[in-house]
This record gives structure tokens, C-alpha cells and sequence, in this order.
């Protein structure tokens, strides 16, 4: 009898298991909404992305539905050989005259708009000087591309400016960041890693992710709400948050660009997004440029819910956007938290290591523009409850 080669995956998701680290994963069974069926029951959605609730804006489903019509259910070949269709073309032009940029480049995902950039810029000999919580597409990114990496304590200027000072002149440098960082909700300190960059001639890169139709002048991202455009040479988003679609960009100068069509290896090898969701996202960005109202009502909720999960007594960290982690320290705590919230009708996701460091656990909530004030005040009088229960307040 042929033994399991895979018998310590088994063995490693057990002891998971037996130590309370393991979520369940809920299943939706509807619309991607603010209060949405999940295993077939009603909850207040705190989990989603989701941030204006574009996922069902009427517009984005009659543009979607369109394409779908006129393009057929997929694009049937890479970008670079048959699967680059007019649309995509379109939302490249928009996306780049949104973000202000020469230039910009659809991915298949946001992941890989980050993973693929940086490990086809740089190379063997080049240095990477990343914060220390930068998303998890950066870090494979980097390793991927073989320099040498340099990682500074988180939003930590000056240690990113002595990393900086003892690095060569000639050396190639990437000077990362995000934007808004996805675990914690507060915002990278783009100014003045900007100021590090032109001091020390590196290239500094933003993933805006989380930022993307939440921050800036109709939601263009931090590089705009910190007024930092033309000094951040590379500019990398997601459709697949605030702008209810899927896939990811990279925005630039036109140079960039062309690189990346010939050597970015997950746009080369990868096919194209189906003409539906590509003119859905051309949709989302006219609905940031002509309703304003909607990130209006994103920060509303947003400053409700952060105050009152405060003046509950939770611990919200250090978070600055619609991202408010509830933190608790041990990852079992974590877990318990969200499934006793879930079992009262909230829905948010435990989160512990390896995701977050060691004794970070927490549960992340994000509210959105389309969450209504009975639902969150609903959601904050069940923290409360369960947090009291289990003696986190």
C-alpha cells in the first residue's frame, strides 16, 4: 500500500485545528451585499471589500450584461496573442487618465499586478527596501525577482533612511509601500518615503489596493489624498474592491508600461479578463467620477462604527480607513470572537498568524457606503455583547 507523500499537510492542519486557529469559510448564496445571505442565514456583512457596494450597482450590471452580449463569456487567448479586445484598451486609457499617469496595464489580479512588477523590474544585484507589513504580493514579488530585500520597521522613516544612506549610489533600489495597509487599516507615510526616494534616486512604488475609491479626489487613492502624483514612479490597484469587478492595474509612465507587456510574466502567460467584468470596471470609474455621494457615505459609516467600537472599550489599533480591526492578541480569542459574532448575526472575519504577527490576532471589520445605521449599530450592540462575554471589554 502506497504511503501518503502529503500525510504532514494532514498532520499540520490538525494541529491548526486542535489549537483553535482554523475559520470556517462561510459561503454566500446571494448578492455581495451589505446584509447578505451567508450558509443561508441573514448577516450584517462586515467581511467584503465590497467598500461602495458597486458589486450590484445597476450600472455595472447593464454594462457588464452588454459586453457579455456583444464579446461572448471569455476573451479566449492572452493578451498577447488573440485576447486583447477593444475594451481592454478602453480601460487601460481611463484607468491611466484616472490615476493621473502616461500609461496603465490590466493584470488578472491585483496579487499579480504587484508580484509581476516587481520581479520583472528588478533583478540579481538590484535592493528592495519594503515595509514590513506590505502586502504579501510584494514579499513574493521580491523574492521572486531576486534582489536583495531590505525590510524596515513598519511606517519607520528614519530606518528606511539609513537602510537607504548605507545602500551604493549606482545601486537599482525599489523604495515599496502600501498605500493602506490591508490588515491593519492605517495609511503608509507617502510623503516622506517619497522625499526618501528622490534623495536617494530610488523607485518608489504604492500598492493602493484599499486606497483605490476610498481615498483621494473621487476615490484616485493615496497617491492623490497625500498630493504626491509625479513622484511615485509605479502606481498599483484593484478592481476587485471598491470597484466591484475583478483583476488589477498598474499605472505609470508609458515606459513601464511597454515593459511590462513584454515582460511581465503573469500578464504574458495568463488569460484575459472576459469582456463582462472589464466593462463593468469601466463603469465603476464613471460612477467614482459622477457620485461622489457614495464615498461620502463610505467615510460616514466608517467614523460611526470606528467610534463606536472605541467607546465600547474594543482595541481598533491604529487604523485610519474603513479597515478597523478589533484586536484581541490570541488567535483562538480571534476565532471564537467571529463565530460567536456570527452566530448572532454579524459577519467578520477572525484573522491570526501567519497572516498577522503573533499575538496581533484580531477580528477585521470593513464597512461600506451601502451599510444601513440600524445594521451597524446592530453590529456594534453585538460586539458589545459578545466581547463582554468573553471578557475582551
Amino acid at each position: 500500500m502506497r504511503l501518503d507523500p502529503l500525510h504532514y499537510l494532514h498532520d499540520e492542519v490538525e494541529s491548526r485545528r486542535q489549537q483553535g486557529l482554523l475559520s470556517p469559510v462561510h459561503v454566500l448564496d446571494g448578492p455581495q451585499e451589505a446584509r447578505a445571505s451567508f450558509d443561508h442565514r441573514q448577516v450584517v456583512n462586515l467581511s467584503s471589500n465590497n467598500y461602495l457596494g458597486l458589486t450590484t450597482h445597476p450600472r455595472l450590471r447593464e454594462r457588464a450584461l452588454e459586453a457579455l452580449q456583444r464579446y461572448g463569456t471569455g476573451s479566449g487567448s492572452v493578451r498577447t496573442i488573440a485576447g486583447t479586445m477593444d475594451l481592454h484598451l478602453e480601460l487601460e486609457r481611463r484607468l491611466a487618465a484616472f490615476k493621473k499617469t502616461e500609461a496603465a496595464l490590466v493584470f488578472q489580479s491585483g496579487f499579480t499586478a504587484n508580484a509581476g512588477t516587481v520581479s520583472a523590474i528588478l533583478t540579481r544585484g538590484d535592493v528592495v527596501v519594503s515595509d514590513e507589513l506590505n502586502h504579501a504580493s510584494i514579499i513574493d514579488g521580491c523574492r521572486l525577482s531576486r534582489a536583495t530585500i531590505k525590510v524596515f520597521p513598519h511606517k519607520d522613516v528614519g530606518a528606511a533612511h539609513k537602510v537607504l544612506r548605507e545602500l551604493p549610489v549606482g545601486q537599482r533600489k525599489l523604495l515599496i509601500t502600501d498605500g493602506v495597509f490591508s490588515m491593519d487599516g492605517d495609511l503608509g507615510p507617502l510623503q516622506a518615503l517619497s522625499d526618501l526616494a528622490e534623495e536617494f534616486g530610488a523607485i518608489m512604488m504604492v500598492d493602493d489596493a484599499h486606497a483605490s475609491g476610498v481615498f483621494g479626489e473621487n476615490g484616485r487613492g493615496t497617491v492623490d489624498h497625500f498630493g504626491v502624483h509625479g513622484r511615485v514612479d509605479i502606481q498599483v490597484g484593484t478592481l476587485s474592491k471598491a470597484l466591484g469587478s475583478v483583476g488589477g492595474y498598474v499605472a505609470g509612465s508609458r515606459a513601464l508600461i511597454d515593459f511590462l507587456q513584454d515582460r511581465g510574466r503573469p500578464f504574458i502567460f495568463s488569460t484575459s479578463h472576459p469582456p463582462s467584468a472589464v466593462a463593468a470596471s469601466i463603469a465603476a470609474i464613471d460612477v467614482l467620477l459622477e457620485e461622489p455621494g457614495l464615498i461620502e457615505r463610505l467615510w460616514e459609516n466608517t467614523r460611526f462604527f470606528k467610534a463606536g467600537l472605541r467607546a465600547a472599550g474594543f482595541d481598533t489599533g491604529l487604523s485610519e480607513s474603513p479597515i478597523t480591526p478589533v484586536i484581541v492578541g490570541d488567535a483562538p480569542v480571534a476565532i471564537k470572537l467571529s463565530e460567536q459574532l456570527f452566530d448572532h448575526g454579524v459577519f467578520a472575519q477572525g484573522i491570526g498568524f501567519p497572516i498577522v504577527p503573533r499575538g496581533k490576532a484580531r477580528v477585521r471589520t470593513i464597512v461600506t457606503a451601502t451599510h444601513a445605521r440600524e445594521d451597524l449599530q446592530y453590529a456594534l450592540d453585538t460586539f458589545r455583547k459578545v466581547g463582554r462575554e468573553l471578557g475582551i471589554i
